[in-house]
């Protein structure tokens, strides 16, 4: 009967009842819209520079990565590479060979990273061939190499030209080559993009004096949130003649930059949450007003309080379900678009956000998850806030309600 009669009178004044929803709704689709562009700006974020360089957990010899020199690689092994890879929650392993040299061109010449890689189990974890935006991808074979789009750039360098490379190799031999460029590659992340260059495998350890040696094998894992406990796990398996890290590890400003923007979007998420409260409750006051005399009447007819107070709160909690339905079908068709289409930012704007090392794109995550909580919030806000009524009707005076 409750239920019945609820339904009823949230439609008997369709005018207030679209307002309170509307005031769902926009919340809804507010709270959806900030998590989702939060979300989609750190995993981009996350995927531009673990995803795409350091992957999630990297196995190098002892010491090396403090020191990071040849002098600490290691002679590539299939044993070790099968205990890493028949491990749980570890999805893939690759090898490389990693060294800094001097890149120069005819007229300018640049330190750089230079990557030794496997070239198609390399792109099996992290999609490089992908990132080729001209030219074609490394073969095994080659004696050529890919170089990211900023550094070609600098040295004023493009397909087909020579990159001469000059470092120093293992044991302290000399390290000079010269590469045709086969292709070139473009990265989200501004400090991937100026000083990147891949190399074949054979061809890098050729170049290095380091035959069949390698610097570090990269794992990928199933859950990125295990890549701390993995590492210690595998670290204790390996024993003391490697050392294990896990991306927090190698990347610590990256991992507090994360941390620092998800608590500092936790603070603006509670004032947009406080601001919604704010708003939802501003329409529930209206309405608990704008009925003051029915309720009177009901109660002066016989109606019992609490019965009273049971209709309204299925009435308000009804609205809030309407809001919410509705803001998820505003938001889900609107995050989607913002996921295919993400907003490039551009001026100044976009300047800021390269010096901090990040891509000046706007891009929105799709996870269900987010749907999900923020809807479980607002709903949770406006059915705390449809308490409000409760308090009026216990306190109500049929007769100087009737007069109003």
């Amino acid at each position: 009967m409750v239920l019945k009669l609820a339904w009823r009178n949230i439609w008997r004044n369709r005018r207030r009842t679209m307002i309170t929803a509307a005031s769902i709704v926009f919340a809804v689709v507010l709270s959806v819209l900030m998590d989702s562009v939060k979300d989609g700006i750190l995993d981009r974020m996350r995927e531009n520079i673990v995803g795409l360089y350091t992957g999630y957990i990297q196995v190098h010899g002892e010491g090396y990565w403090k020191e990071r020199t040849l002098e600490k690689s290691f002679l590539h092994s299939e044993e070790v590479s099968r205990q890493l890879q028949d491990y749980q929650g570890v999805t893939t392993v690759i090898p490389r060979l990693e060294s800094f040299t001097l890149a120069a061109s005819e007229s300018h010449s640049k330190g750089t990273m230079i990557v030794c890689i496997l070239p198609e189990e390399e792109d099996s974890m992290t999609g490089l061939e992908d990132r080729v935006y001209a030219g074609t991808y490394l073969d095994a074979a080659d004696k050529s190499v890919l170089i990211s789009e900023g550094l070609a750039d600098y040295l004023e360098l493009d397909l087909a030209d020579s990159l001469v490379l000059l470092g120093q190799g293992y044991h302290g031999v000399t390290a000079v080559g010269k590469f045709p460029i086969k292709g070139l590659v473009r990265f989200g992340s501004p400090e991937l993009n100026q000083g990147l260059i891949y190399l074949p495998l054979q061809a890098g350890q050729e170049l290095f004096g380091a035959t069949g040696r390698v610097t570090a094998f990269v794992l990928s894992l199933k859950d990125i949130e295990q890549a701390r406990s993995t590492a210690e796990a595998l670290q204790t398996l390996l024993g003391p003649d490697f050392e294990v890290m896990s991306w927090q590890e190698m990347t610590p400003e990256l991992d507090q930059f994360i941390k620092g923007e998800t608590t500092e979007n936790k603070v603006f998420q509670i004032v947009l949450y406080l601001l919604i409260a704010f708003g939802i409750f501003g329409t529930i006051l209206m309405m608990t007003l704008e009925r003051e005399r029915e309720f009177g009447i009901l109660i002066a007819i016989g109606m019992k309080k609490i019965r009273l107070s049971s209709m309204v709160i299925v009435e308000n909690l009804m609205i809030s379900l309407l809001g919410v339905f509705g803001g998820l079908l505003l938001s889900i068709p609107a995050v989607w678009y913002f996921y295919l289409y993400p907003i490039p930012l551009s001026g100044s704007l976009a300047e800021a956000y390269e010096n901090f090392g990040m891509e000046a794109i706007f891009y929105f995550s799709i996870e269900s998850e987010i749907f999900i909580n923020q809807a479980m919030v607002v709903l949770l806000l406006s059915g705390f806030l449809s308490f409000f009524p409760l308090i009026k009707i216990a306190g109500l005076k049929p007769v100087t309600a009737m007069r109003k």
